[in-house]
Order: C-alpha cells, then sequence, then structure tokens
C-alpha cells in the first residue's frame, strides 16, 4: 500500500517548510540498518568455532547462498572515503590476498553444504577493478570451485566499480566472468568538488561504461552519488543530476556524506568550512527527490531510488525486498557468506566479522583458522526487532498485527514504548498510525532511519559510530 502524504508537504510528498527546530530534531547520528544488531553490538566472545556451529545449523535450511567478496585495494584515496581499503599501485600484492581469499573459502566450505545454489554474488571494497582481468579470473575460478556459481537469469552477481580504472574491456571480460549487474562510483560530476575530494572524474569516462553495459544486456546497472561533499550546492548537484537522469541507470544510490575526520584520516583533507550547511543539504536532498520523482524514479527509502521497472521496485511493491550489508536487496532469503578483511556474513541466527585489519586477517588464515574475530548470536527479541525494522525501511509500512501472528506476541502492547517514540515523528508528518498499521510519509522515506530507531532495544549511550541522518 502506497504510504500516505503528510500535510507537512507539497502535492508530490516534499517538505513545503523545514523550520530550524524541526531540522534539528532529526539532524542526529543512527544506524542504517544493513543488520540489526548493528556492528557495535558484535562481541569478541564470537569467534571461529560459533561461526563453525552456525554454517552447520544453516545446512538443515538450506536455503540459498549469497557470496560477499571483499577487495580492499585503491589505487587512489578519495578524501570522502570511509570505507576498508588499502592504497598502492602495485597489482601484485593482490595475488597473496587472492591465495588467503581461496584459503579461507577452503575453511567455510568444510562446513557448508555447497550444493546450495549461489543466488547472489558481490564484489565490493575497496576497488575491484584493481585486479587485473587475470586476477579477476582467478578469484572466479576460485569461487566457482569452492561453492559453484550459477548461469541462472535470476541470479544477482554485481560488482563495484570505479570508472577511473575500468574500460569497455573490462566490462567484456565481467560479463563472461558471469556479473550481470554493475555499481558505478560517480559521486559528483561537478570539477570543483571532484577536486575537493581528490575525485578527478570526467562524464565521458562514466558514458562510455553505462553505454557499453547497455549494449552488453546487463541486466542492471546502479550509480553511486553522494551529498554533503565540499562546495556542493543545490544547484550544482541538480546540475550533476541533470546529467545522471540522461544517462538513465536503472538505480540510484545517493549516500549522505558523514564527515568524521577523527575516526578517518583522508577525511582531513577536506576543509570542513567547505561543507554545505545543514540548510543546503536538505535543500540538496529535497530537490534531487523533486527531480528523481519528476523523472519516473521510485524513492524506494532512505538514499535509494529505482525505475518502476527494476527488480528493487518490483520486489517492494510484492513485498519482498529485504536489507543486508550491500543495501536493499532482492535475495533476502539467502545465508551471506563474507570473505576478506572486514567482511561479514549473516548465517542462521548469527552475523560473523572478519578482521578490519590485514595483518590481522592475513595472520588468522595463516594459522589455518577461520578469522572470525567477534559476531553475535540473535537472541528472540534481536530477530523479532530486526524483522519489525526491516519490514518499516523496506515496506515503508509496518502491520502490527501480521507481526503478532508472526511471533506469538501481541505487537501493539509489545512495542508500546516504541510506539510512544513514534508520537513526535508522526505529529511532524513522518509517519501515520491507522490502528495497528504505520505508514511512512513521502518525507518519512528520507527519514525513516529515525523511525527505525524507535525499535532498536540497543542503541549505545553515543551515536559516535554512526553517521547523520540528515
Amino acid at each position: 500500500m502506497p504510504a500516505v502524504p503528510c500535510p507537512s508537504c507539497t502535492s508530490e510528498g516534499l517538505p513545503s517548510e523545514w523550520d530550524g527546530s524541526l531540522i534539528a530534531r532529526y539532524s542526529h547520528s543512527g544506524p542504517r540498518y544493513t543488520s540489526y544488531p548493528t556492528a557495535p553490538d558484535f562481541s569478541a566472545a564470537f569467534g571461529p568455532a560459533q561461526y563453525f556451529d552456525a554454517l552447520t545449523r544453516s545446512n538443515a535450511q538450506a536455503r540459498p547462498l549469497s557470496l560477499y567478496v571483499h577487495v580492499p585495494f585503491c589505487r587512489k584515496i578519495c578524501f570522502y572515503c570511509s570505507c576498508n581499503k588499502i592504497a598502492t599501485k602495485d597489482t601484485r600484492l593482490a595475488a597473496p590476498y587472492l591465495a588467503r581469499l581461496d584459503a579461507e573459502m577452503r575453511l567455510v566450505t568444510q562446513h557448508l553444504d555447497t550444493a546450495r545454489p549461489v543466488e547472489q554474488l558481490h564484489w565490493g571494497g575497496g576497488t575491484p577493478t584493481f585486479l587485473t582481468l587475470r586476477q579477476m579470473s582467478e578469484l572466479i575460478d576460485q569461487l566457482h570451485a569452492r561453492f559453484g556459481l550459477s548461469d541462472t537469469p535470476g541470479r544477482d552477481y554485481a560488482i563495484e566499480i570505479d570508472p577511473r580504472e575500468a574500460d569497455v574491456l573490462t566490462l567484456r571480460h565481467l560479463q563472461t566472468l558471469g556479473f550481470n549487474r554493475l555499481s558505478l562510483g560517480v559521486q559528483d560530476l561537478d570539477p570543483q568538488v571532484q577536486r575537493a575530494v581528490n575525485r578527478i572524474q570526467p562524464r565521458a569516462l562514466t558514458e562510455i561504461l553505462v553505454d557499453e553495459a547497455s549494449r552488453l544486456g546487463f541486466t542492471s546497472l546502479n550509480m553511486d552519488l553522494i551529498v554533503g561533499l565540499p562546495h556542493q550546492t543545490r544547484d550544482s548537484f541538480a546540475a550533476t543530476l541533470t546529467q545522471i537522469i540522461e544517462l538513465a541507470p536503472a538505480r540510484l544510490s545517493i549516500f549522505n556524506y558523514a564527515h568524521l575526520p577523527e575516526r578517518f584520516k583522508p577525511q582531513r583533507r577536506i576543509d570542513a568550512a567547505d561543507l554545505p550547511d545543514g540548510q543546503e543539504k536538505l535543500a540538496i536532498l529535497t530537490t534531487t527527490m523533486q527531480m528523481l520523482s519528476d523523472a519516473g524514479y521510485v524513492h524506494i527509502g532512505l538514499d535509494h531510488f529505482a525505475r518502476p521497472d527494476d527488480s528493487l521496485a518490483i520486489a517492494q511493491r510484492e513485498g519482498t525486498l529485504h536489507r543486508n550489508f550491500q543495501g536493499y536487496t532482492t535475495h533476502g532469503d539467502c545465508d551471506l557468506i563474507g570473505l576478506g578483511v572486514s567482511a561479514i556474513s549473516q548465517i542462521d541466527d548469527c552475523y560473523a566479522q572478519n578482521p578490519t585489519g590485514l595483518a590481522d586477517y592475513e595472520a588468522a588464515i595463516d594459522s589455518g583458522r577461520l578469522a572470525t574475530q567477534r559476531g553475535i548470536q540473535l537472541t528472540f527479541d534481536d530477530q523479532l526487532r530486526r524483522h519489525v525494522i526491516h519490514r518499516l525501511m523496506c515496506d515503508l509500512a509496518l502491520d502490527l498485527d501480521s507481526v503478532g501472528d508472526a511471533f506469538g506476541i501481541d505487537a501493539p502492547d509489545y512495542f508500546s514504548a516504541s510506539l510512544a517514540r513514534l508520537e513526535q515523528p508522526e505529529r511532524d508528518g513522518l509517519v501515520t498510525r491507522h490502528g495497528n498499521r504505520l505508514e511512512v510519509s513521502h518525507l518519512g522515506r528520507l527519514l525513516v532511519r529515525h523511525l527505525a530507531m524507535a525499535f532498536d532495544a540497543r542503541l549505545p549511550d553515543s551515536d559516535a559510530h554512526f553517521s547523520r541522518i540528515l
């Protein structure tokens, strides 16, 4: 059911007026809820033995598999970046890393039924296209030998691409390897913004890849943009967005830049005085929502947009959309195996994470043991709240009666404190309640993280772990 527009919005569902107090109320930090519980709740008490047990238990359910491979290498560091990466131009450094990935695969598959189909594959980073074509082939061969990859049309095999480090030959090679989805990092097309974040990327580099991906018949193409970068204004970003809309990607991810120089060293190269203030950033976001709506894109929620005929939009309409560590996904019924430094797995009722430091990851694999450094096994309450948070973020609605039937509880009573926390957002037009059904407004889609926080029983006293919602 579509969300009900809020009374404080225009006919298109966008805010007609935001005063300073309202901005301040929601301009705080919070989780993105790619998992629940979130990573700060993971514990070192959960290690390789617990991960092995989870792998074994998962075989009884026989769910399909999703594989995530983290490739941490980048030739150049973008100043805004908060990813786990290693700056180097020497592709030879990838060879020992690929060997350890293969060793990790062997350890995992000792306890995993590899007859389970691999419906989803995602290479992230860093920059996966840092690898040479031969190294990409080697990694695919390793994955196929250990897990058995799919060639069915319904598979979702995606890779993140830096257009500065890929060309038409790269795309043709990726197609032969079985990839059918691409995600291009763009961030912003304004030259001044690009210089400020150390990412010079003329439109032509992106346009060539978009044209080739279309010619080759890739199933879907996503583009990443970032709001809140230095020197951005509503007008400059509108100019970028006009060009992006002309390229017509099936999906758009428009992330909110989190300036945390105390945690991410490259961000210290960005002058905070050059960042757009809260009012300007909000203007950028609302202009973006209006332009994409006019261009026919569906606001999936949070910072994701898709064309109505894209599988994300279809899944949302059908109530089958999910979230995992790659964001919104149509394959939420899979067990997720994370491979490589910092990778997180979601297996059975557990999360398991590898070390974020490369040396620690290498030491674990070289000792012949799984690299699991921390994780968590979910309680009944965790599983219930994860379900509620993800349904709210994916469906943009929540039927408490259905939740109660599924988990055998009186949901309105169980979540009475959560519902009380939503009273102010309801007054502000972010969400409406009709009996035991909640519906997120068009404006609330932008702030759905805040709405989800009402159901989070594990929020820490400090929000330093999380990015800002606005």
